[in-house]
């Protein structure tokens, strides 16, 4: 069982967090995505590798997410990366990192390049969905979606068997934090992982992140029928061996 952290960001705000610390290591730094936790067997594969391997780890919960504080609906991108900013900050100091994004976790992690360019040595992307909230949520939506949430501020989503509380706030956040109209010149490994089968996110938004990495060694895998959370064990020795390809 790993034990988790807590760290206190103000009066009403606790973001639960689990780390591994190692002196002068590399730490990977895991990014779950939208509305998930770190309850799922990806995090769980990555500490076991960081451990096995003498890497530092560590990953959180965004406020709203898992057993952090605060409510779903008053999150968005851009109080979430800030979370993850003060993370890395505290926990993972000077070492150099290895980010990896599941999801929105991609997004999360590319807000990171300005704030740790010069510490970031390799980006490995599951499933990636940056902008997603307005290539494929807003822009999905009816007329009467529409409507319905710009005057509610809110609007339930159902994808699959899950309900998703969709905030007009976080759509509009969404806006501010656009990645796919930069470019980083850093030399890194780069790697997108994306299921074949992903049935939420299309592949072109990790072939998108691709072009933002200018300079980078860049690789695309495509997982044969893989879908969008790619955790089965055959699919975590993908992840992992794509991993150890990028920190080696």
């Amino acid at each position: 069982m790993n034990k988790f952290d807590y760290l206190k960001i103000n009066k009403t705000k606790k973001i639960r967090y689990l780390k591994y610390n190692q002196k002068n290591a590399t730490y990977i730094v895991f990014l779950h995505g939208f509305m998930s936790d770190l309850e799922g067997k990806k995090p769980k594969a990555f500490l076991n590798f960081a451990k096995k391997n003498k890497f530092g780890f560590l990953a959180l919960e965004y406020s709203g997410h898992g057993k952090s504080s605060s409510k779903f609906t008053n999150g968005n991108i851009s109080k979430w990366t800030k979370e993850t900013t003060i993370l890395i900050k505290k926990v993972v100091k000077k070492n150099s990192i290895v980010l990896v994004g599941s999801s929105m976790g991609s997004w999360i992690s590319l807000n990171q390049f300005k704030f740790f360019k010069k510490q970031i040595v390799g980006f490995l992307g599951i499933g990636s969905a940056p902008e997603f909230l307005e290539g494929l949520m807003w822009k999905k939506f009816s007329k009467k979606m529409k409507k319905e949430i710009t005057k509610n501020g809110i609007i339930n989503l159902k994808h699959g068997n899950y309900e998703y509380p969709i905030s007009l706030q976080l759509i509009r956040d969404g806006r501010k934090n656009k990645v796919f109209d930069k470019k980083i010149y850093e030399k890194l490994k780069v790697t997108m992982v994306h299921g074949q089968k992903d049935e939420s996110v299309p592949i072109s938004y990790s072939k998108k992140i691709l072009k933002i990495f200018v300079n980078s060694k860049k690789k695309l895998v495509i997982v044969k029928n893989g879908d969008h959370s790619l955790s089965s064990p055959r699919w975590l020795n993908i992840l992992i061996k794509e991993l150890k390809i990028i920190i080696n």
